[in-house]
Formats: structure tokens, C-alpha cells, sequence
């Protein structure tokens, strides 16, 4: 592990011992990434680490797979990997300013020295050593220009690995977009939603979320074609969108549901939130793109639900589908709580 690189063995094997005692405890079992997570526990490297075990344990949560599995994602893994590409990142643009600065130098030398044996060829004229002072003067040019020249190409391949960059960057948003909605896609919300649960309990601040399932969609999807289908979900996407506050993460959970998450809102506020993203589908119109013919009412039925501090990702899902299932259950067209 990493954070045995500068700890002396007994240290470390204080931390290790203490660690699984930790493990045995709580009833966790000892597997590499368990005991990953609370070796960095227990030594302290990790504040946000910490706080959120801390916060588990005063909740008396069960440290069972589900929330093992997260806080070694969360906390060790992700981080690991995200700081490495960035380290990557910068050590290569550091380097080729590196090589870019030195080449500039070494051409500005080069020059002078050109300047200065061509001065010292034209105060020997007529004497033997006035033509090999001129060879060493034109050689000498002749390398200034060639590293010009390299120059010119290194600076290509600079814009190069800048545009390379660039598409890595886009790539990456890519990754964590739904291409036909233009919303966030699944994983991009569960980094999100991960990390906005471990901010509500580190601030006792109120965080909830509200799943949208568009009614009655796969007998809209027969009836008007696919392409049609793919119209409406755009524009639910589009309504939800418009409709939450910018701090707030909109995303298409799968088919033909789609995901709200607000931070900072307790389960009052986030009913509100839904009931008029609900209402603006209902009052919107939709028509066919080819025959501008209208096609009838879009509604949604909408499950709403508040974090509880220690409460896994998974959890918080079912428990908003549950809510989810009895908006459909009582007659669809409506925001219901639970």
C-alpha cells in the first residue's frame, strides 16, 4: 500500500494491529480493499475518510458489503487513479516547458556565438585563418537554423499533444453524459451522488432526491415509433433541466426514468421541485417533427425521498422507486413522498 512508503515497520505495524482489530469489531471481513480502507483510518491520511466513518459509526450503521464497497471506491480507489492522471498530466507539461525553455536558450547562444565569430572574421582579413572562420561561422548558422527548425517542430507537437488533450478532456465528459437526453448519465450520478452523501453527513445538511418515470411510455413507444419516444424523453430531460436549480444534478437514470438530486434540500422542498418539473411536462406540447401533428398529453409519475445520514446509494434508490411505485399505483400523474 501506498501509505507504508514512509512509515516504519513497527509504526506500521501498530496501525496494521490496530486496524484489525477495527475489522474484527465490527464484524468486516478482512479482504485486501477492507482493510485498505481502514489501515488509511485509522493512520489518518484521509480527513474526509474519517469523518465519514465516524459519522457511520455514531449512526450505528452496519458496515456490510454495500458500504465497504463504497468507501474503497469513495475513498481509495477513484482518488488513487484520478491523482495519478493528473500527476501524469502535469510532470509531461512541466517536462516539455522544460525542453521548450532550454531549446529557446540554447538557440539565443547560438546566435550570439554566430554574431561573434562573424566579428572575428572581419578583423582578419587578408590572413590565413579568415576562411576557416568563416566555415565556423556559416556551420555555426547552419545549426541555429536547424534548431529553429526543431523548435518550430516541437512547438507543433505541443499544439498537437494540447488538441490531445483537449479530446481526452472531451472523451471524459463524453463518458459521463446520456447522448440522447444530454443529461448525466449512471455513472457520472453515482460519483456525484457519492460524494454530495458524504458532504450532507460531514455538514448535517439535508440532501434529497426525486426519481422521474415517464407514464405509460412503451404504449406511446408502439404506438408512435421510437424516434417519436426518443422526442418525449428529450423533452422530459429538457423540463427537469429548466426546471432545478443550478447547484442541483440532473441524469438520466436508465430507460425511460430520469434522476433529480438536490443538495442542501430537505423532502418538502424537493416535493415542490418535483410537482413543478411534473406539472411543466403535463402543460407542455408535443408534435411530430415531419407532420407538426399533435400528439397527446406527456405526464409523469415522480418518487421522492430525503437521505438519511449512513444510508447506503442503493438504499436511497429503493427507497425513492418504492415512493416512485405508488405514484404509479394510485393513478400516475403525481409526485409521491417516502
Amino acid at each position: 500500500m501506498q501509505a507504508l512508503d514512509d512509515l516504519d515497520s513497527q509504526h506500521a505495524a501498530a496501525v496494521a494491529q490496530e486496524a484489525l482489530q477495527l475489522l474484527a469489531e465490527l464484524n468486516i471481513p478482512v479482504i485486501p480493499s477492507n482493510f485498505s480502507v481502514w489501515f488509511t483510518y485509522v493512520l489518518g491520511r484521509s480527513d474526509a475518510l474519517r469523518r465519514t466513518i465516524d459519522i457511520l459509526r455514531s449512526n450505528k450503521r452496519s458496515f456490510d458489503k454495500t458500504v465497504n464497497r463504497e468507501l474503497y471506491g469513495t475513498f481509495l480507489r477513484y482518488n488513487s487513479l484520478l491523482h495519478a492522471g493528473q500527476s501524469m498530466q502535469e510532470e509531461l507539461g512541466f517536462i516539455l516547458r522544460n525542453v521548450k525553455d532550454n531549446l529557446s536558450e540554447a538557440i539565443h547562444d547560438n546566435g550570439l556565438h554566430a554574431s561573434g565569430l562573424s566579428q572575428i572574421a572581419a578583423t582578419l582579413e587578408g590572413k590565413n585563418s579568415e576562411l576557416a572562420l568563416q566555415q565556423l561561422s556559416h556551420e555555426l548558422v547552419l545549426a541555429t537554423e536547424r534548431a529553429s527548425s526543431l523548435e518550430a517542430k516541437l512547438a507543433a507537437a505541443s499544439d498537437e499533444l494540447d488538441q490531445l488533450r483537449a479530446a481526452l478532456e472531451q472523451a471524459e465528459v463524453n463518458s459521463k453524459t446520456d447522448a440522447l437526453t444530454g443529461l448525466a448519465n449512471r455513472r457520472a450520478l453515482e460519483s456525484f451522488l457519492r460524494s454530495e452523501q458524504i458532504r450532507a453527513m460531514e455538514r448535517g445538511a439535508a440532501l434529497s432526491v426525486f426519481l422521474v418515470d415517464i407514464d405509460h411510455f412503451k404504449s406511446f413507444n408502439d404506438k408512435h415509433g421510437h424516434q417519436l419516444g426518443d422526442q418525449v424523453l428529450r423533452l422530459v430531460a429538457q423540463c427537469l433541466q429548466d426546471t432545478i436549480r443550478d447547484t442541483d444534478f440532473a441524469a438520466r437514470y436508465g430507460g425511460e426514468e430520469l434522476l433529480g438530486v438536490l443538495p442542501g434540500a430537505a423532502i418538502s422542498s424537493c416535493k415542490e421541485v418535483a410537482e413543478r418539473v411534473r406539472k411543466r411536462i403535463a402543460d407542455a406540447r408535443l408534435t411530430k417533427r415531419a407532420t407538426g401533428e399533435h400528439i397527446g398529453q406527456v405526464t409523469v409519475s415522480i418518487g421522492a425521498t430525503e437521505f438519511i445520514p449512513g444510508e447506503s446509494y442503493e438504499a436511497l434508490f429503493e427507497r425513492c422507486d418504492n415512493a416512485l411505485y405508488h405514484a404509479k399505483q394510485a393513478g400516475r400523474n403525481q409526485t409521491v413522498t417516502g
